[in-house]
């Protein structure tokens, strides 16, 4: 069976699809390749002894879009990463956070419509609770207003597919993910952000290997245990195994509803403190960070009740704070490594 993977070189993406891979579909990706590298495909090749079929073009463009689907009419499912993800970048670039992440999947729903494809697991993300009054935030946890653009078209994603499915033939999983870290074990991806990294596990690494002279750290006086923000981090591979599982139970059609969500996380919340002393004691490397004033948009504090997911999809997270920060430092040390050796050959 072919799966279509939207932002399939991104972070998340390019594990679904080694996972993907792995259980013996067929994966074709689309990515405009904004924060990505082509580069991916040939690492997914290597992981998985395949290369994923890929065509480049952003899914903003309708007449792009329609070609695509025309073309690949025997596509089974769609998996929907692409969209720009940093928090703090969509409280400055709102607009652009709403065009992009909104048309982008307006597109995929209508061309699904055209050509009779009728499933699609949606990356969510536990930004939709905004700041939940009660935690564990669950899947019934009522929606806050969004404390950034970026969390409302999420919020609002979601809102557009359960309109749409109410009267199109249209059935989606809506995988609610909280903070993703980590990198495959091989080491051949990760998460490879361009420029100045937004978000906290790619900034601790390149802190850790020279080439940020400091770590941020945003805000220590919230009402946490050590004052930094909490956050339920899951190592990637342990997500990209449940879109894999949710993929698998739509085609078999075992969904209770046309629309199910489920959160994805570990369970358990863990602060910026507690990451970066995780990394320090994985690694043996001492970090350098400086406390600065909190960022607009962050949340003060949300981790997951993923018993829903582990009860209905028969997933769990398996990987420890300390597996996620020790594969992060292992995927920066071979970008080093490989840095390195671009440099002597070029000379």
């Amino acid at each position: 069976m072919k799966i279509l993977v939207t932002g399939g070189t991104g972070y998340i993406g390019s594990h679904t699809v080694v996972e993907l891979q792995n259980k013996g579909f067929e994966v074709i990706i689309v990515d405009n390749l904004s924060n990505s590298s082509i580069e991916v495909l040939d690492n997914i090749a290597r992981i998985t002894g395949k290369k994923p079929l890929f065509e480049k073009f952003d899914l903003t463009d309708p007449g792009k879009t329609e070609d695509f689907f025309q073309l690949h009419n025997d596509i089974s499912a769609v998996v929907h990463f692409a969209a720009f993800k940093a928090v703090g970048e969509s409280v400055h670039f709102p607009l652009m956070y709403y065009r992009n992440n909104l048309v982008s999947l307006i597109n995929i729903l209508q061309e699904m419509i055209n050509n009779g494809i009728r499933d699609v697991v949606f990356s969510s993300s536990c930004t939709v609770y905004g700041q939940p009054e009660k935690l564990p935030a669950r899947e019934e946890t009522p929606i806050q207003k969004a404390n950034s653009p970026y969390g409302n078209t999420k919020q609002i994603s979601e809102e557009i597919i359960t309109e749409t499915s109410e009267n199109e033939n249209i059935r989606a999983i809506l995988l609610r993910y909280f903070n993703p870290i980590g990198a495959h074990e091989s080491a051949m991806i990760g998460e490879l952000p361009l420029g100045i990294p937004n978000n906290l596990m790619p900034y601790i690494t390149q802190t850790a290997i020279g080439k940020r002279d400091f770590l941020r750290v945003w805000g220590n006086d919230y009402r946490t245990p050590d004052g930094t923000a909490i956050r339920d981090y899951i190592h990637v591979v342990d997500l990209a195994k449940a879109h894999v599982v949710a993929v698998e139970r739509m085609i078999a059609n075992k969904g209770k509803k046309k629309i199910e969500t489920f959160n994805l996380g570990t369970g358990k919340g863990a602060s910026v403190m507690e990451v970066i002393q995780s990394f320090e004691r994985s690694t043996g490397i001492q970090l350098n960070y400086k406390i600065l004033d909190r960022r607009p948009g962050d949340v003060e504090k949300v981790w997951a009740d993923t018993s829903f997911a582990n009860q209905e999809l028969g997933w769990k997270a398996e990987k420890s704070l300390d597996e996620m920060t020790y594969s992060a430092w292992k995927w920066e040390k071979a970008l080093a490594a490989k840095a390195e050796h671009e440099k002597k050959q070029g000379n």
